[in-house]
């Protein structure tokens, strides 16, 4: 389930009569247990999974391994809810909290490690978060589901603390996305393209309509939405037309009302305009329905249909136009109005609400959130802190303030793939943070903000993410005038909104960013007069910036080579094909890093992005930063890689790096990192270098022969046989049994499936001289004869030729006699070490694996250290999840000092000792043996002692961290190689 179902199951819990008898079950089921599970967990005896021991006295108590132990107080219990005279029944707070007590010292919770401790009444609720600093919760029972975020990792969520904290979000995106699907499906005509944007057009006024009514913008606290249920009839019929007059009046100047001829209810709304309400239309109304309760003359003058020159454009395709409501929908709607809109956070309301408009995403509501404190990575390294330091340092010295009040005032903000507008809403808000405190401190707390939303410029390719966009920093300068000036003066001057367009909806790889935020406020800047529509071909307006601050931002989109559309392929050949032939192996974030990088030799700009660490590993290494570097960019400030949090259901995310750009070099370069132990830490250093990494800008390049004295590795033989030169182990023995002299002709094969999960495969290994008394063998001759057609087949010259040999590899690499050391080409990203290790005697491998024949053991120890591990993760990159082993990128540069015949003998034995504690545990596989959740402790420790003994032979020590390791690393490559770029 996802965060919105679950808050919809928890609110249906509560609303209905308590059951104690029933919660606990409940209480699961709304957080995703399957009614088998919940069976379990009923049933009495030893087929019950229940495992409390909390138990009597009217208490019925339940225990889910691994989540939650819960109990309720049932009416026979002499806790149950205590009954005062004349007031009915009330709850008895202190027997739930002693309740819960006695859960969280229970030894069964600390037995079964329960995650949770939750005990109710149902009155009032107490629980308590075991495994986490978190306090502990304590609310009404009817107010649970505004508390749901507490309990979402009982549904596998790994979840944030600004979620936890403020329910509304997904609340409300859970309403809307309701009403928004039962309007779908009673208006299919509104299921295409240009309907689709009406439909989000108008959820937008929406949004800020229930947001005005509930902070006093509208004059009434629940104005719009009983605007609604008195004028609307409770069968829906005629709400599209009251929604539809409503928004038109918001639309109306004041002194053009009269005119305009709008209903008395209707002209009761403010003029809003700023191209949110423009060009509103109300459709011709309904024939009037008897409706309890309202005058002949209010019904009348509600329903009397508009004067020809009053309805403006009423086609069907004409923008303004409302959805026609059924009664499910209008009772949605007037729901939604009944919550608390001031609640609403634009820092991460707006990237749930855009899946509430998008068919692919609608599946993981409430789970697009980019969290706060992941933006701040990007924002205060950029600018904020220089920000802070600045104020800091200005303290009370009132032109200092105003100095810097002024740069405020100037500074833009670039997003080129906004979304929602999270960065763009966050740097605004901590703008004017930084801005109230200025006012403050040279006291003018009532003083109006300088910054204007216009310096946030931001550019999405979809449309309602554009609207989400704007309404999100125009519902922040709200909340930010209210907060630091109080509500009256926020109200004064809030209304009408202006029509000034800053988020421009377009692909930005294909757009001229120069002229979506241009380097002095005298270019084209903007769009018609309507503040949700921006074809590019507009009129300017002007914006004070002359001689400000421009800083780009953002998480762009990242998608794989492997993964681009036709379309996104040809945005980055337009971009990269005058410099580089290699482009369509780059990633299709590295287009924003190459647009940023233009546009910052254009005009003085700092660039923070957020992407895949793909562009910081492997080949794309070499194709991308070489071409950033051309353009006298350097990295600034960088964060190395770590998990992009979100609301994803078990711990999902992309692990994604931070990189900040600029022409400028800075007097310090910082380089952000989590420790081990999870904290975050920051090293000022002197250069940053495309891995990300304290060292010389080098990028390393493949290599034939290594640069360290090591063993040669190589690829194993290329079968290219459609498969019929293997056999499994069943068709081995149907072979045998056959042909029992077949099995000379026989040898265990390997390749990476094979090693890393125990797969038993064998191949025919056949030489000449050998071939023609094994094709009297059926079975054998059958399979030789498949292989030599296929390849016969190939378009390939090289194949054709090959199938004079089908009885063969296509590519022989090995006489089937070596001793082996085999390396898989994909290592897992969770191992900790590559795996290597020796193979049986009369092994074969595929080019699916490397391996080093007839070396000497000591190399084992090498490529089971960490420190080879990470040089590989980090030189070679990825493929998918998995790190990708490559012989002449990762083997040859990895950087080894000279070794004496004392270090190659303890190595041989750390080698020894690895092996043999692999073996201790057979027949366990090598992907069980590494699974980091269950690996061996004398295995683990065997590579403990590996890891000391390379590392004392580098510096003596044990290297501090991984950031210390690739340091020393690239400090020894470019010795080794004399490379400097």
């Amino acid at each position: 389930m996802n965060a919105v179902e679950i808050e919809e199951a928890v609110s249906t819990l509560v609303e209905e009569a308590f059951n104690a008898a029933e919660f606990p079950y409940a209480f699961l089921e709304a957080f995703g247990n399957k009614t088998a599970t919940l069976q379990r967990l009923r049933n009495v005896g030893k087929n019950s999974t229940n495992k409390t021991d909390v138990n009597g006295d009217g208490i019925l108590a339940v225990l889910q391994r691994n989540n939650i132990h819960m109990a309720t107080i049932t009416t026979s219990s002499p806790l149950a809810p205590l009954r005062a005279e004349g007031q009915g029944e009330r709850g008895n707070s202190d027997a739930v909290a002693d309740l819960l007590k006695r859960l969280s010292d229970s030894p069964a919770t600390s037995k079964h490690k329960a995650k949770f401790a939750l005990a109710t009444d149902g009155h009032t609720v107490h629980a308590e978060s075991l495994n986490s600093d978190d306090p502990p919760l304590v609310c009404e029972y009817k107010e649970l589901a505004d508390h749901f975020g507490y309990f979402l990792e009982l549904a596998g969520i790994s979840t944030v603390r600004q979620i936890r904290e403020n329910a509304f979000d997904i609340k409300a995106t859970g309403r809307l996305n309701r009403l928004y699907v039962e309007l779908l499906r009673n208006n299919p005509d509104w299921d295409g393209d240009q309907r689709r944007e009406e439909l989000n057009h108008f959820f937008a006024r929406l949004i800020f309509c229930f947001f005005a009514e509930d902070t006093g913008i509208f004059n009434g606290s629940t104005m719009f939405t009983e605007t609604v249920r008195q004028m609307s009839d409770p069968s829906g019929e005629n709400t599209d037309f009251v929604l539809s007059e409503i928004f038109r009046a918001m639309d109306v100047p004041m002194k053009e009302r009269d005119a305009a001829k709008l209903r008395s209810w209707a002209g009761q709304f403010p003029y809003v305009n700023g191209g949110l309400f423009g060009n509103a239309k109300s459709p011709s109304p309904p024939t009037p329905l008897p409706e309890a309760g309202r005058g002949e003359q209010e019904k009348k003058d509600s329903l009397a249909p508009l004067a020809p020159e009053v309805r403006r454009g009423e086609g069907p395709g004409e923008r303004g136009m409302v959805p026609k409501f059924t009664q499910i929908a209008r009772s949605y709607l007037l729901h939604i109005g009944t919550l608390d809109w001031t609640q609403i956070n634009p820092d991460i309301f707006g990237s749930m609400i855009q899946a509430v408009a998008d068919d692919e995403e609608r599946g993981a509501l409430g789970m697009h959130y980019t969290s706060v404190p992941n933006i701040l990575k990007v924002l205060n390294p950029l600018f904020l802190d220089n920000l802070h330091a600045q104020l800091k340092e200005a303290d009370k010295n009132p032109r200092k303030l105003l100095n810097l009040r002024k740069r405020l005032a100037r500074i833009r903000v670039f997003d080129p793939a906004c979304g929602s507008g999270n960065f763009l809403v966050i740097a605004y808000k901590e703008m004017r943070k930084i801005e109230a405190e200025i006012n403050k401190l040279r006291g003018e707390p009532e003083r109006a903000s300088e910054i204007p939303l216009t310096n946030f410029r931001g550019i999405e390719l979809r449309h309602f993410a554009v609207e989400v966009a704007r309404l999100a920093l125009i519902i922040a300068e709200y909340q930010c005038d209210e907060l630091y000036r109080g509500q009256r003066l926020a109200l004064a001057e809030f209304l009408p909104l202006n029509k000034e367009n800053w988020i421009t909806h377009g692909n930005a790889l294909r757009l001229d960013w120069l002229k979506v935020c241009p380097p002095t406020g005298t270019g084209v800047k903007l769009v018609e007069d309507d503040l949700f529509q921006t074809p590019l071909d507009q009129p300017e307006f002007d914006f004070e910036n002359e001689g400000g601050e421009t800083y780009i931002c953002g998480n762009p989109p990242y998608l794989g080579s492997t993964w681009q559309s036709a379309e996104q392929k040809d945005e980055l050949r337009h971009i990269f094909n005058n410099r580089t032939s290699d482009w369509k192996s780059l990633d299709y974030v590295a287009g924003w890093f190459m647009k940023a990088t233009e546009y910052g030799t254009a005009t003085p700009t700092s660039t923070a992005l957020v992407s895949t660490n793909s562009i910081c590993q492997g080949q794309q290494v070499a194709i991308l930063w070489p071409l950033v570097f051309k353009t006298a960019h350097q990295i600034t400030f960088a964060h190395t890689s770590f998990k992009w949090a979100n609301l994803a259901s078990h711990n999902a995310g992309v692990t994604v790096v931070i990189i900040g750009l600029s022409r400028v070099t800075p007097k310090h370069r910082v380089l952000y990192s989590i420790g081990e132990t999870g904290e975050d830490r920051s090293q000022v250093v002197s250069n940053i270098n495309a891995y990300l990494v304290s060292a010389a800008d080098v990028i390393v390049s493949k290599l034939r022969i290594p640069i360290s004295e090591l063993a040669s590795v190589e690829a194993g033989g290329k079968p290219v046989d459609g498969g019929h030169l293997f056999l499994s182990a069943a068709e081995k023995r149907e072979l045998l049994l056959a042909a029992p002299d077949s099995e000379r002709y026989l040898m265990r094969v390997y390749g990476a499936d094979e090693y890393t999960n125990g797969k038993v495969r064998h191949c025919l290994w056949i030489k000449d001289n050998e071939r023609k008394e094994a094709e009297r063998i059926p079975n054998i001759a059958e399979r030789i004869a498949r292989v030599a057609a296929m390849r016969s087949a190939s378009t390939k010259a090289a194949t054709r030729s090959a199938a004079a040999t089908p009885h063969q590899f296509d590519e022989v690499v090995q006489s089937g006699k070596e001793q082996i050391v085999l390396i898989p080409t994909l290592t897992a990203e969770s191992r900790p070490f590559i795996p290597a290790s020796f193979l049986p005697n009369g092994s074969i491998i595929t080019n699916l694996a490397f391996a080093i024949f007839n070396g000497a053991a000591w190399n084992v120890s090498l490529l089971t250290s960490r420190l080879h591990f990470i040089w590989i993760a980090t030189v070679c990159g990825k493929f998918k999840l998995d790190y990708r082993y490559s012989n002449t990128l990762g083997w040859n540069t990895f950087p080894v000092p000279p070794l004496t015949d004392d270090n190659k003998a303890g190595l041989t034995r750390c080698a020894e000792n690895i092996l043999l504690a692999r073996e201790a545990h057979w027949p366990a596989t090598i992907a069980e043996l590494y699974d980091p959740e269950s690996m061996p402790e004398d295995l683990r420790a065997a590579h403990d002692r590996n890891d000391e003994t390379l590392e004392r032979i580098y510096i003596g020590r044990r290297f501090k961290n991984d950031t210390e390791r690739l340091e020393t690393l690239f400090q020894l490559y470019t010795e080794m190689t004399g490379k400097r770029n």
